[in-house]
């Protein structure tokens, strides 16, 4: 199963998340619930560095399933909305996969 934890801060804002373990949906390679998985995270991490000029902190597994993104702290306003804007979307991807294949991806808010 994979999980996806995103952690929140006092004020709500999304400091940072993880994504670990393999959804098991079917053979490597023709796992479509991996692949969105993967794709909707990389994508935002991605567009997160490419249109906010930041650098989060990023610990990836060597062998895949386990990807750790840390935002950095003390952004200016409009910087962090971007930030937050961007990630918000990535967490209702993930939600919206979790409804439809909820037994392959669970995701937790902790606040």
């Amino acid at each position: 199963m994979i999980n996806a934890k995103i952690y929140r801060s006092n004020d709500g804002l999304i400091t940072s998340f993880i994504l670990s373990g393999h959804a098991d949906f079917d053979e490597h390679g023709k796992d479509i619930v991996c692949a969105g998985a993967s794709a909707v995270t990389f994508g935002a991490v991605n567009a997160v560095i490419a249109l906010t000029n930041i650098e989060p902190l990023i610990d990836q597994g060597k062998d895949g399933g386990y990807l750790k993104v840390d935002l950095p702290r003390n952004l200016d306003q409009e910087t962090n909305s971007n930030v937050q804007l961007l990630l918000e979307g990535m967490l209702i991807s993930w939600q919206t996969i979790e409804r439809d294949y909820g037994q392959y991806m669970k995701v937790t808010i902790i606040n």
